[in-house]
């Protein structure tokens, strides 16, 4: 397993932010939800755009971008392959159309406000051919919506799907080549915070507002 003490990469892969969630837990389309004044998937873009070659969002729902956005938004694809891997998917077979010289695309979803802004270079560090997959882990476990997915098994990917197998993220990871990345807890003043922390409910959100007032003080 590797660490973020262990990195030396460049940014060199297209990112893709996800954004096509049902928030259910929610109640609205968490993509658009308030933290600090700004919504979840603004909070995306200004941690992921740097990090990456260029970047574009996978939505199903009206997103409230900031006015001067100028990333394209895409959809997932139909409701008869659904879930996280179907959003993986989108971002494989978009990339594969507009960058075609990419081998990986480096996906986030809009619910975890503090990713690591070395997100992308710490699973760059861990792939080492074209069909090697990384996540991130942390002390809260495995987060394989923040990963490099190699643009090869776009196909794969979308039989698996059409097929019916199972729409859970680890069970198609289990049959591929695949490694995590170990990312540390912050340290703050409040103790450690888990940098994948998730926001699903409302309360969660009020619970990530006392986390941004310690780290944006």
């Amino acid at each position: 397993m590797l660490t973020d003490t262990t990195v030396q990469c460049s940014n060199a892969f297209p990112g893709v932010i996800l954004a096509g969630g049902r928030s259910s837990r929610m109640g609205e389309n968490k993509a658009n939800v308030r933290l600090g004044g700004m919504t979840l998937v603004d909070r995306a873009i200004r941690r992921l755009g740097p990090q990456v070659t260029i970047l574009s969002i996978s939505a199903n729902e009206p997103l409230s971008l900031d006015s001067k956005s100028p990333f394209p938004v895409f959809s997932d694809l139909e409701d008869t392959r659904s879930g996280p891997l179907a959003g993986i998917l989108a971002a494989l077979l978009h990339v594969r159309e507009h960058q075609p010289g990419a081998t990986h695309v480096a996906t986030a979803p809009t619910d975890s406000p503090f990713f690591p802004l070395d997100l992308v270079a710490c699973l760059g560090a861990a792939i080492d051919h074209p069909e090697r997959t990384a996540v991130a882990a942390s002390s809260g476990g495995v987060h394989p919506v923040f990963g490099l997915w190699p643009i090869a098994l776009a196909d794969e990917l979308d039989a698996w799907l059409r097929g019916g197998q199972s729409l859970r993220l680890r069970t198609w990871l289990d049959g591929h080549s695949t490694r995590q990345v170990h990312f540390s807890d912050r340290q703050t003043p409040r103790g450690p915070l888990d940098p994948f922390f998730n926001i699903n409910t409302p309360d969660d959100l009020a619970v990530a507002e006392g986390w941004l007032e310690t780290l944006e003080p």
